[in-house]
This record gives structure tokens, C-alpha cells and sequence, in this order.
């Protein structure tokens, strides 16, 4: 039995884990506000998720810009009065070695997959402060756990992402507003993000492994929807997921 009627905003929701779980919570009777960078893939979102009798709106959103994130939780107040829940989905993984000097695509993981991460949380917390309730749900990775060559800067990231996470969760125990946290770390899926990588000596290999492994966005859609509809006393504060013939 899942609880219905959150209010739940997702970034990068135009694709891969954002629109899977942004399907799957519509079916479930929650009200959507979705965020992303391309508006005709949100627009074609929509259209798909009312024609299945589901409610969604959406906010052409760039997570790297503080402005634009508190737009899209206005986007939330202003069509539904709340926010129940906050998604921090949008991110990138280009990987490359360190000799290769890929510096502008550090520039872009770190406004992405960390300030994005923070300025999710700056928007969305004074609402649920003053509502006495809400749930940031952050996606992380198992390369947030470990790393390895090629990976450092984007390991980075999801590391940020997880002490990000620990220090919010124990701030508001501390402050008793009953916001939860959530870490979702998931291994090799089925998105986009093996895109976004343009070193030619590491692309190879990973595309490799993800086409042998991967598993769909639908998994960590439903591990989402599992940890929200948690009973409120408890929070799933971390989940790691894999594909179950993933090594690493």
C-alpha cells in the first residue's frame, strides 16, 4: 500500500532515473513537478504522464544556477502550495585521466553534481522547515564509495554528495523538523550519463560494461519510491543498488 497526494520535485527529470521515477510515483498518485534543461522532453513527459490519468507540471530548470532552481521550487509553491519531497536526480559522468586536463568538464560535474545538489536543498528546506515535514532524496553512486583511474573527479562529486547528505540528515534530527534524507547509490544503469564521456581511451570499456550489465531506470525508480513511502518515524538513509552481475 503507498501513500498518495506528495508533492514531489525531480531535477533531470527529462531522461534515464528522473523520468523513470517521475512515471512510476505518477501512476502512484503523487503530484509531479518536473525540472530539466530540455523543455520538449518535459513537455513530452507531461503529455505521457496525464494521458495515463497522472498529474505533472514542469519548469525548464539548470541545476547550475541558483536562480533557475529556486524558480522551479516557486514552479512547486505556486501550483501546489507544498513540497513533500525534493529529488536531487540531475548529473553528469564524464570521466577522464587527470594528464588529459578535461578541466572544463570538472567545471561542469562540480556545478552540477554538487552546487546543483546544494541548491536543490537551499530551495526546497525553508518550506519544509516551516511545514514541520519533507524529503530530500539524493542520488549518489557506487563511485561515491570507491573510486578508480579516470574516475576521480566525478567520484568526487558523489562523494560531496553523500557528506552533503549526512550533514543535512543530522542537522534536522538535531532541529526535531522531521526532514528526512535519503542517499541513493546506484551502480551501472541504463541512462544517458555513459554519453557525456569523451575520453576515447576510457569510453570504450565503459560503454562496454554497462552494455553487458546495466539494469533499467525502473529500479532505482521503485528503490525511490520504497524509501519515500517509508513510514515518517523512519528514514532509508542510504541505499546502494547494483546490477546483481556487477563486480565493482
Amino acid at each position: 500500500m503507498y501513500m498518495s497526494g506528495k508533492v514531489i520535485v525531480i531535477t533531470g527529470a527529462s531522461s534515464g532515473i528522473g523520468e523513470a521515477t517521475a512515471k512510476l510515483l505518477a501512476k502512484k498518485g503523487h503530484k509531479l513537478v518536473l525540472g530539466a534543461r530540455r523543455e520538449e522532453r518535459l513537455k513530452a513527459l507531461v503529455r505521457d504522464i496525464e494521458k495515463d490519468g497522472g498529474i505533472a507540471v514542469y519548469q525548464v530548470t539548470d541545476v547550475a544556477k541558483h536562480d533557475s532552481v529556486e524558480a522551479l521550487a516557486k514552479r512547486a509553491l505556486d501550483t501546489y502550495g507544498k513540497i513533500d519531497v525534493w529529488l536531487n536526480n540531475a548529473g553528469l559522468m564524464p570521466h577522464s585521466t587527470f594528464d588529459k586536463r578535461k578541466v572544463a568538464e570538472w567545471d561542469q560535474m562540480v556545478d552540477i553534481n554538487i552546487k546543483g545538489v546544494l541548491y536543490g536543498i537551499a530551495a526546497a528546506l525553508p518550506t519544509m522547515r516551516e511545514q514541520k515535514s519533507g524529503h530530500f532524496i539524493n542520488i549518489s553512486s557506487i563511485a561515491g564509495h570507491q573510486t578508480h583511474p579516470g574516475g576521480g573527479v566525478y567520484s568526487g562529486t558523489k562523494y560531496a554528495v553523500r557528506a552533503i547528505s549526512e550533514a543535512l540528515r543530522q542537522e534536522e534530527a538535531a532541529a526535531k523538523s522531521n526532514v528526512r534524507v535519503t542517499i541513493i547509490s546506484p551502480g551501472a544503469i541504463a541512462t544517458e550519463l555513459t554519453h557525456t564521456i569523451t575520453d576515447e581511451d576510457l569510453k570504450p570499456g565503459i560503454e562496454q560494461l554497462y552494455e553487458e550489465v546495466a539494469i533499467s531506470p525502473e529500479r532505482v525508480a521503485e528503490t525511490i519510491l520504497f524509501a519515500m513511502d517509508t513510514p515518517a518515524d523512519t528514514a532509508m538513509n542510504e541505499i546502494l543498488l547494483r546490477p546483481t552481475s556487477q563486480q565493482v
